[in-house]
Protein backbone atom coordinates (compact mmCIF):
# COMPACT_ATOMS: atom_id res chain seq x y z
CA UNK A 1 0.00 0.00 0.00
CA UNK A 2 1.19 3.54 -0.73
CA UNK A 3 1.48 6.55 1.57
CA UNK A 4 -1.87 7.88 0.27
CA UNK A 5 -3.51 4.71 1.55
CA UNK A 6 -2.34 5.41 5.13
CA UNK A 7 -5.88 5.74 6.52
CA UNK A 8 -7.02 2.54 4.84
CA UNK A 9 -3.80 0.81 5.86
CA UNK A 10 -4.44 1.53 9.55
CA UNK A 11 -8.09 0.54 9.25
CA UNK A 12 -7.23 -2.83 7.69
CA UNK A 13 -4.67 -3.54 10.41
CA UNK A 14 -7.24 -2.74 13.12
CA UNK A 15 -9.79 -4.99 11.41
CA UNK A 16 -7.36 -7.90 11.25
CA UNK A 17 -6.66 -7.60 14.96
CA UNK A 18 -10.34 -7.05 15.89
CA UNK A 19 -11.48 -10.08 13.87
CA UNK A 20 -8.74 -12.22 15.42
CA UNK A 21 -9.69 -11.14 18.95
CA UNK A 22 -13.42 -11.63 18.21
CA UNK A 23 -12.65 -15.24 17.25
CA UNK A 24 -10.74 -15.66 20.51
CA UNK A 25 -7.54 -16.52 18.63
CA UNK A 26 -4.00 -15.76 19.74
CA UNK A 27 -1.46 -14.35 17.29
CA UNK A 28 -0.06 -17.84 16.97
CA UNK A 29 -3.45 -19.39 16.11
CA UNK A 30 -4.21 -16.90 13.33
CA UNK A 31 -0.63 -17.06 12.05
CA UNK A 32 -0.93 -20.84 11.75
CA UNK A 33 -4.27 -20.56 9.93
CA UNK A 34 -2.83 -17.94 7.54
CA UNK A 35 0.47 -19.78 7.03
CA UNK A 36 2.47 -16.85 8.44
CA UNK A 37 4.95 -16.63 11.28
CA UNK A 38 3.70 -15.19 14.55
CA UNK A 39 6.22 -12.35 14.34
CA UNK A 40 5.11 -11.47 10.78
CA UNK A 41 1.47 -11.30 11.87
CA UNK A 42 2.39 -9.20 14.90
CA UNK A 43 4.30 -6.76 12.68
CA UNK A 44 1.35 -6.60 10.25
CA UNK A 45 -1.10 -5.80 13.06
CA UNK A 46 1.25 -3.20 14.60
CA UNK A 47 2.13 -1.45 11.33
CA UNK A 48 5.79 -2.46 11.32
CA UNK A 49 5.42 -4.51 8.13
CA UNK A 50 3.85 -3.42 4.87
CA UNK A 51 0.59 -5.02 3.82
CA UNK A 52 1.00 -7.24 0.76
CA UNK A 53 -2.02 -8.21 -1.33
CA UNK A 54 -1.27 -11.92 -1.20
CA UNK A 55 -1.08 -11.79 2.61
CA UNK A 56 -4.36 -9.86 2.81
CA UNK A 57 -6.12 -12.50 0.70
CA UNK A 58 -4.74 -15.27 2.92
CA UNK A 59 -5.63 -13.39 6.12
CA UNK A 60 -9.15 -12.64 4.87
CA UNK A 61 -9.68 -16.32 4.11
CA UNK A 62 -8.28 -17.37 7.51
CA UNK A 63 -10.57 -14.84 9.25
CA UNK A 64 -13.60 -16.15 7.33
CA UNK A 65 -14.20 -12.88 5.50
CA UNK A 66 -13.49 -11.51 2.04
CA UNK A 67 -10.81 -9.15 0.80
CA UNK A 68 -13.56 -6.67 -0.14
CA UNK A 69 -14.91 -6.67 3.42
CA UNK A 70 -11.42 -6.38 4.88
CA UNK A 71 -10.58 -3.23 2.85
CA UNK A 72 -14.09 -1.72 2.64
CA UNK A 73 -14.35 1.96 3.58
CA UNK A 74 -17.46 3.72 4.83
CA UNK A 75 -19.62 5.07 2.03
CA UNK A 76 -21.01 8.60 2.06
CA UNK A 77 -24.55 7.27 1.80
CA UNK A 78 -24.69 5.45 5.13
CA UNK A 79 -28.22 6.61 5.99
CA UNK A 80 -31.08 5.32 3.83
CA UNK A 81 -34.64 6.64 3.72
CA UNK A 82 -37.46 4.15 3.21
CA UNK A 83 -39.54 3.78 0.09
CA UNK A 84 -43.16 4.21 1.18
CA UNK A 85 -45.99 2.07 -0.19
CA UNK A 86 -49.09 3.82 1.19
CA UNK A 87 -51.51 1.40 -0.50
CA UNK A 88 -50.05 -1.52 1.46
CA UNK A 89 -49.13 0.50 4.57
CA UNK A 90 -45.49 -0.51 4.34
CA UNK A 91 -41.97 0.84 4.12
CA UNK A 92 -39.01 -0.95 2.56
CA UNK A 93 -35.29 -0.46 2.48
CA UNK A 94 -32.85 -2.16 0.07
CA UNK A 95 -29.71 -3.52 1.73
CA UNK A 96 -26.79 -1.87 -0.08
CA UNK A 97 -24.26 -4.55 0.81
CA UNK A 98 -26.52 -7.20 -0.75
CA UNK A 99 -28.81 -5.68 -3.38
CA UNK A 100 -30.81 -8.91 -3.47
CA UNK A 101 -31.99 -8.41 0.12
CA UNK A 102 -34.83 -6.11 1.16
CA UNK A 103 -36.02 -5.08 4.62
CA UNK A 104 -39.71 -4.28 4.95
CA UNK A 105 -41.79 -2.81 7.78
CA UNK A 106 -45.52 -3.35 7.57
CA UNK A 107 -48.55 -2.59 9.71
CA UNK A 108 -51.28 -5.21 9.36
CA UNK A 109 -54.90 -4.99 10.43
CA UNK A 110 -56.48 -8.05 8.75
CA UNK A 111 -56.33 -11.72 9.79
CA UNK A 112 -54.69 -14.18 7.39
CA UNK A 113 -57.00 -15.54 4.66
CA UNK A 114 -59.21 -18.52 5.52
CA UNK A 115 -58.99 -19.82 1.96
CA UNK A 116 -55.75 -21.79 1.36
CA UNK A 117 -56.00 -20.85 -2.34
CA UNK A 118 -55.03 -17.29 -1.32
CA UNK A 119 -51.69 -18.41 0.15
CA UNK A 120 -48.53 -17.84 -1.88
CA UNK A 121 -45.66 -20.15 -2.72
CA UNK A 122 -42.50 -19.08 -4.56
CA UNK A 123 -38.73 -19.65 -4.35
CA UNK A 124 -36.81 -17.99 -1.54
CA UNK A 125 -36.71 -17.50 2.23
CA UNK A 126 -38.33 -14.89 4.44
CA UNK A 127 -37.56 -13.82 7.99
CA UNK A 128 -39.78 -11.60 10.11
CA UNK A 129 -39.94 -10.24 13.64
CA UNK A 130 -43.12 -8.90 15.24
CA UNK A 131 -42.52 -5.36 16.50
CA UNK A 132 -45.93 -4.98 18.17
CA UNK A 133 -49.14 -6.98 18.46
CA UNK A 134 -49.63 -10.61 17.48
CA UNK A 135 -49.15 -12.00 13.98
CA UNK A 136 -50.57 -15.25 12.65
CA UNK A 137 -48.34 -17.07 10.18
CA UNK A 138 -50.02 -19.72 8.05
CA UNK A 139 -47.60 -22.30 6.56
CA UNK A 140 -49.47 -24.89 4.56
CA UNK A 141 -52.05 -26.34 6.95
CA UNK A 142 -50.16 -25.18 10.06
CA UNK A 143 -50.94 -22.02 12.04
CA UNK A 144 -48.25 -20.24 14.07
CA UNK A 145 -48.87 -17.46 16.54
CA UNK A 146 -45.93 -15.00 16.58
CA UNK A 147 -45.95 -12.57 19.53
CA UNK A 148 -44.18 -9.23 19.98
CA UNK A 149 -40.37 -9.67 19.81
CA UNK A 150 -40.66 -13.21 18.44
CA UNK A 151 -39.30 -14.04 14.99
CA UNK A 152 -40.12 -16.58 12.30
CA UNK A 153 -38.06 -17.83 9.36
CA UNK A 154 -39.35 -20.11 6.64
CA UNK A 155 -38.85 -21.30 3.07
CA UNK A 156 -41.34 -19.58 0.79
CA UNK A 157 -41.88 -22.68 -1.36
CA UNK A 158 -44.32 -23.64 1.41
CA UNK A 159 -47.71 -21.97 0.78
CA UNK A 160 -47.84 -19.12 3.28
CA UNK A 161 -49.80 -16.10 4.45
CA UNK A 162 -49.55 -13.72 7.37
CA UNK A 163 -52.10 -11.58 9.14
CA UNK A 164 -52.94 -10.25 12.56
CA UNK A 165 -54.89 -11.48 15.59
CA UNK A 166 -56.69 -9.34 18.17
CA UNK A 167 -55.84 -5.97 16.67
CA UNK A 168 -53.17 -4.38 14.50
CA UNK A 169 -49.60 -5.64 14.45
CA UNK A 170 -46.35 -4.40 12.96
CA UNK A 171 -43.71 -6.67 11.47
CA UNK A 172 -40.21 -6.17 10.15
CA UNK A 173 -39.38 -8.67 7.41
CA UNK A 174 -36.25 -9.54 5.45
CA UNK A 175 -36.69 -11.00 1.98
CA UNK A 176 -33.95 -12.68 -0.02
CA UNK A 177 -33.74 -12.00 -3.77
CA UNK A 178 -35.97 -14.96 -4.74
CA UNK A 179 -38.66 -14.18 -2.17
CA UNK A 180 -38.75 -10.53 -3.25
CA UNK A 181 -39.05 -11.53 -6.92
CA UNK A 182 -41.85 -13.95 -6.03
CA UNK A 183 -43.86 -11.14 -4.51
CA UNK A 184 -43.14 -8.85 -7.47
CA UNK A 185 -44.34 -11.43 -10.03
CA UNK A 186 -47.62 -12.34 -8.39
CA UNK A 187 -50.38 -10.29 -9.95
CA UNK A 188 -48.25 -7.16 -10.23
CA UNK A 189 -48.57 -6.66 -6.49
CA UNK A 190 -45.99 -4.86 -4.41
CA UNK A 191 -43.03 -6.87 -3.20
CA UNK A 192 -43.78 -5.46 0.22
CA UNK A 193 -46.90 -7.59 0.64
CA UNK A 194 -45.25 -9.17 3.65
CA UNK A 195 -44.91 -12.89 4.03
CA UNK A 196 -47.65 -13.79 1.62
CA UNK A 197 -50.90 -12.26 2.90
Amino acid sequence: MTQEDGGLDGLVRKRIRALRVAQGWSLDELATRANLSQSSLSRIENGRRRLALDQLVTLARALDTTLDQLVETAADDVVTSPMIDAAHRSMRWPIKGDPGMTVMRRRMTEPPPDNPARMRAHPGREWLVVLSGTAILMLGHRRFRVETNQAAEFPTMMPHAIGTEGGPCEILGIFDRDARRGHQREGGESDTQGAGE
